[in-house]
């Protein structure tokens, strides 16, 4: 899961920054971060993305880029 993917699935369930961070138990700093592209621990983006994965997010990767169902 990179940044944009991030964002596209929290706005796509309808949650703000805090939203996301109370969920994944991570600071509001930490999604903003992540949304910028920053890297993180990655525990803390396994985290990130197990709780969009129980949300019902389904993240893609391939050749021709990054996107989310």
């Amino acid at each position: 899961m990179n940044g944009n993917q991030c964002r596209l699935a929290r706005v796509g369930l309808g949650w703000g920054v805090r939203d996301l961070s109370v969920a994944a138990k991570v600071s509001q700093q930490t999604i903003v971060r992540l949304e910028k592209g920053e890297t993180l621990r990655p525990a803390t983006l396994c985290r990130i993305k197990r709780v969009f994965e129980e949300a019902g997010i389904i993240f893609l990767s391939d050749d021709r880029g990054y996107g989310i169902l």
